[in-house]
């Protein structure tokens, strides 16, 4: 059973950026009203829907979905670290249930997380810990990505599933909206930036300190107006925003990759996993959607957003 939806951007420079104090205050006060919203729903399981930075899945072997049943946080950018509290036996069948509806998605017994899956959970867990969780990889950083459409076919399966067993599911998103964040391509990049891409799994301590500093300092130049970065764009990010408010899922459809990244950064591209996550509301036969955040945040070099949804069963009889 389906009780819910979250959709919310992250960004790795949240833990040490500061935003102007009435941005901050503002995300503060929309995150804890979602955090309530999801301890009222109280979920005994939540699938998140989240991107990867190239630090739990490689070019060695890049699965355009993944879902995780045994999985474990690396701790990266202020998130915690250790073993994830995974359902093995509802992650498997959660597997076999989407590949009987026509979609091929990966399984891994040893999947690695980063900031992108951990840092929504940890924000939305102030009220009701979300410790018992399915990770589901998307690729959405690794050409090629699998198409909107295709992502929206998978969510579609996952909420079906979802709504079928007898467990209370709630499903959170995390990515997007408009940034681009400083992650090398494999096209013309140096044999060493390569190799990374192709296998990181093994990064020392140092490797990935100085990664994080890197990313560090690029937050600091985008504030100063000194980054190369593509600058934010409010506008896209409001009009991806009021299509999933009006149930349009198919809004990327007709989206070419090269375009998102050009308007709206590399990172816009994970908001294929909004898309997931609304596509499984979809499938227990709708969602009505509010916005409850929007702000271009320079500081952490994204468009952040947070959206809550709920089956339009579920609204209809609340209300």
């Amino acid at each position: 059973m389906l009780s819910g939806a979250v959709c919310i951007s992250h960004s790795p420079l949240m833990d040490k950026n500061r935003a102007p104090a009435p941005v901050e205050k503002r995300f503060e006060a929309a995150i804890a009203k979602a955090a309530r919203q999801v301890a009222d729903w109280g979920p005994d399981v939540v699938i998140v829907f989240f991107p990867d930075h190239f630090n739990g899945f490689f070019y060695d072997l890049m699965p355009s979905f993944c879902i995780g049943a045994v999985a474990s946080s690396i701790g990266d950018f202020g998130s915690v670290p250790g073993a994830l509290d995974v359902p093995e036996d509802l992650a498997a069948s959660l597997a076999a249930s989407v590949t009987r509806d026509g979609i091929d998605a990966a399984i891994s017994y040893r999947m690695q997380v980063d900031h992108g899956a951990t840092q929504p959970v940890e924000l939305l867990s102030a009220i009701h810990p979300l410790t018992r969780i399915i990770p589901v990889f998307i690729n959405c950083a690794a050409p090629p990505r699998p198409t909107f459409a295709r992502v929206r076919a998978f969510g579609e399966a996952v909420g079906r599933w979802a709504q079928a067993i007898d467990v209370n599911v709630a499903v959170l998103a995390s990515g997007g909206l408009s940034h681009d964040p400083p992650i090398p391509a494999l096209t013309g990049a140096t044999p060493e930036a390569r190799a990374k891409l192709i296998d990181g799994r093994a990064a020392s301590h140092a490797a990935r300190l100085a990664r994080q500093t890197r990313v560090y300092g690029a937050g600091h130049d985008y504030v100063a107006g000194t980054s190369k970065l593509r600058p934010l764009n409010p506008e896209w990010d409001r009009d991806f925003l009021d299509h999933l408010v009006r149930g349009d899922l198919t809004v990327g459809d007709a989206w070419d990759d090269n375009e998102v990244t050009r308007l709206a950064g590399r990172g816009a591209h994970e908001v294929r996993t909004w898309v997931a996550a609304l596509a499984a509301l979809s499938a227990a036969g709708g969602y009505e959607a509010e916005i409850g955040f929007y702000e271009p945040i320079q500081e952490w070099i994204t468009g952040i957003a947070l959206t809550t949804a709920t089956p339009r069963a579920a609204a209809r009889q609340a209300a």
